[in-house]
Formats: C-alpha cells, sequence, structure tokens
C-alpha cells in the first residue's frame, strides 16, 4: 500500500504508486532542449604568462626567518604588542567567563526563598 500526505485532512492517506512517488501532483519535468556545454568557447594560453600573476612579493621565507629565530618569546607573542594585547584580551574574556559560568552554576544550585 502506499501513502501520500493529503494537504486537505493533513494526514497520511492510501494512494496509488503514482501519486506517492510524485507527491502533491508534482510530477517530474522532461525536458527538450540540450543543456548548454559549460566550457563551449575554446581557451588559447598565453605565452608571456607567468606562473604566478599576483602584484606582492613573496613574504614567506622573511616571515619563516622572522619566527624561527630563537629569542625566547613563544610563538603566538612574536609579533609584539598587536600579539600580546590579543592574547591578554583571549585570558581575560576565558577567565571571566570562567568565573561568570561558576557564579551561575552556584546560583542555580541554590533554592530559591519564597
Amino acid at each position: 500500500m502506499y501513502y501520500k500526505f493529503s494537504s486537505f485532512t493533513q494526514k497520511l492517506t492510501g494512494a496509488w504508486a503514482s501519486d506517492a512517488y510524485n507527491p502533491q501532483g508534482l510530477r517530474p519535468v522532461v525536458s527538450t532542449e540540450a543543456p548548454p556545454i559549460i566550457f563551449a568557447t575554446p581557451t588559447k594560453l598565453s605565452s608571456n604568462s607567468t606562473a604566478y600573476d599576483y602584484a606582492g612579493k613573496n613574504k614567506v621565507p622573511e616571515l619563516q626567518k622572522f619566527f624561527q629565530k630563537s629569542d625566547g618569546v613563544p610563538i603566538h607573542l612574536k609579533r609584539g604588542l598587536p600579539d600580546q594585547m590579543l592574547y591578554r584580551t583571549t585570558m581575560a574574556l576565558t577567565v571571566g567567563g570562567t568565573i561568570y559560568c561558576l557564579i551561575a552554576l552556584y546560583m542555580a544550585s541554590q533554592p530559591r526563598n519564597k
């Protein structure tokens, strides 16, 4: 037995197989046109293009040297003041959130006085 959702009664009702596989009267649409070809236009290769077409210079070797030098500073604080501010803000929010959660748990565990 096949079932379909009846929009009139808002329940499942018995149905024919064709109605159950195509609910609410929707029928599959058969396209008469062929889909367009995505790469229909040929691509031409430029002989004077380089492998890298970006406007900046490669900073990776410089940054590797900067971050790998051993000066006793942790890697997450190597860039100075911005890293320190971000680290301290993150730690302050973490400690503050932990304290807030502990206070909320304490208040939730206490019975209310009427």
